[in-house]
């Protein structure tokens, strides 16, 4: 039989077992499904109330009838807060792929413990769902492909995300130096087209737009001898590519 959610009460909430008698026998008088949230179970041991994950009631067979100590509870707690924040990992991971930081954080807001959080940690890169040299990689791959952001750009954002350096470098090394130029080019084309005036301001605008998508000198620099080239063929302009430094 399903029941509404008495988590909000100190006595059924998992780790309020304070008030719990010591040295007694605890027979388990009563397990029923909470409404909310999902896979939680409300175990009574007589007027004692507390509630563990569908899982957790499985792996200690707390089924009614069954005797339990404090001491066992308490292993019980702590087992439970750890798959309440697997639970809470998991789906932070639904929506998107995240990065160890990421989900450190989400699960430090939530307050669980940092023992939780180190074996959730564990746990999810041991199933292959946490992986941060694969995140950095496919972030790296989309953001400077797709989204045509600068190599200095997607470095930082990593950063930003808690990468290591040298996951980062490995991130970026796949990036080959003539896609980035095409991406840098790209966007460069673009903002060309759309600014007006004079050769040389024309050059500082475009240059100073692609800095700030986080594309490097090098590439910067080639992408506007290859815009002025572009230009030239038109014969529009007869001047020499303005050296970007």
């Amino acid at each position: 039989m399903d029941i509404e959610n008495k988590e909000t009460s100190g006595q059924a909430d998992s780790s309020g077992i304070g008030h719990f008698p010591e040295d007694e026998d605890l027979v388990i008088t009563s397990v029923e499904m909470l409404k909310k949230p999902k896979h939680r179970y409300q175990i009574a041991f007589g007027p004692y109330l507390m509630t563990v994950h569908e899982d957790v009631m499985l792996k200690y067979r707390m089924l009614k009838g069954n005797v339990f100590r404090k001491e066992e509870l308490q292993e019980i707690v702590v087992a439970d807060e750890r798959q309440r924040a697997y639970v809470e990992a998991l789906n932070h991971l639904a929506r998107k792929p995240r990065t160890t930081q990421e989900i450190t954080q989400r699960l430090q807001q939530k307050g669980f413990e940092p023992g939780s959080v180190e074996t959730t940690l564990e746990r999810l890169e041991k199933d292959k769902l946490l992986d941060d040299a694969l995140y950095a990689k496919m972030w790296a791959e989309q953001r400077m492909t797709s989204h045509k952001k600068g190599r200095l750009w997607v470095k930082q954002e990593l950063r930003q995300k808690g990468i290591g350096t040298e996951l980062i470098s490995e991130a970026l090394g796949e990036i080959s130096a003539e896609s980035e130029l095409e991406s840098c080019l790209a966007v460069g084309r673009k903002k060309w087209q759309q600014t007006q005036g004079e050769l040389l301001d024309r050059k500082r605008k475009t240059g100073a737009y692609l800095m700030r998508r986080g594309f490097g000198g090098e590439p910067v620099r080639q992408a506007l001898k290859l815009l002025i080239e572009e230009e030239q063929e038109k014969g529009e302009w007869d001047e020499e590519p303005y050296d970007f430094e």
